[in-house]
């Protein structure tokens, strides 16, 4: 059983990143802006407010976690590159530092020919602050220097959505994962069992991975 901090619980990954780790028996921290506002999430979890943000709030939460998990969203673009930055930062100051493992963009992936889907001439617009955002983050922890363990999650690039727990998935590195017709699509619960199985068993330390069907 881990002790996990979920920053961004009240969101629709946090939230079941949350309900995914919680059903398997860990200890559950639901770290949001809001507290009031997350009576869905499964009676046992802690509710605290959290900003991932805070060095200050980090160092709190960090003090008896063995796992922070980022799935913020909705914020401007440095909201993601800021994150990164406070958790490598805080967590170098302790001597046995939780692990990072963040909830990143699929739009930071590899498209066939080597560039990033979010670079693409019709990427669409209202998306591309969020996209760099998030690539901003992963640039961040791939240089840091901290010592602080890390893992960077991405989803599909385009069909990923609330749906249903399979508890099936496949990984791969810097390329979207896809089947025989080359579509590569996830489920928001199927995320979340990626997410709580890495977790119980790292295999993706200091490195990003995806994941789809």
């Amino acid at each position: 059983m881990s002790s996990i901090v979920v920053f961004g619980a009240g969101g629709t990954a946090g939230s079941r990143v949350t309900a995914e780790a919680f059903r398997r028996g860990h200890r559950v921290t639901a770290a949001v802006r809001r507290p009031e506002a997350t009576s869905y999430l499964p009676a046992g979890v802690r509710v605290v407010t959290g900003d991932v943000t805070s060095a200050r709030s980090v160092r709190e939460l960090a003090s008896e976690a063995d796992v922070l998990v980022v799935a913020v969203g909705g914020g401007e673009r440095t909201l993601w590159a800021d994150a990164a930055r406070t958790l490598t930062t805080t967590l170098a100051e302790l001597p046995d530092p939780p692990r990072i493992i963040h909830l990143g963009g699929g739009a930071t992936l590899l498209a066939p020919d080597g560039t990033r889907f979010l670079d693409a001439p019709d990427f669409p617009e209202r998306y591309r602050d969020p996209a760099l955002g998030q690539a901003d983050a992963l640039d961040c922890y791939r240089s840091s220097a901290d010592g602080v363990p890390w893992t960077y999650v991405s989803p599909p690039p385009l069909e990923f959505h609330p749906g249903e727990r399979t508890g099936r998935y496949r990984t791969g590195a810097d390329h979207p994962v896809t089947d025989a017709q080359g579509r590569s699509v996830l489920s928001y619960e199927d995320l979340a069992v990626a997410v709580v199985d890495e977790i119980e068993n790292p295999r993706h330390l200091n490195t990003r991975f995806t994941v789809a069907y």
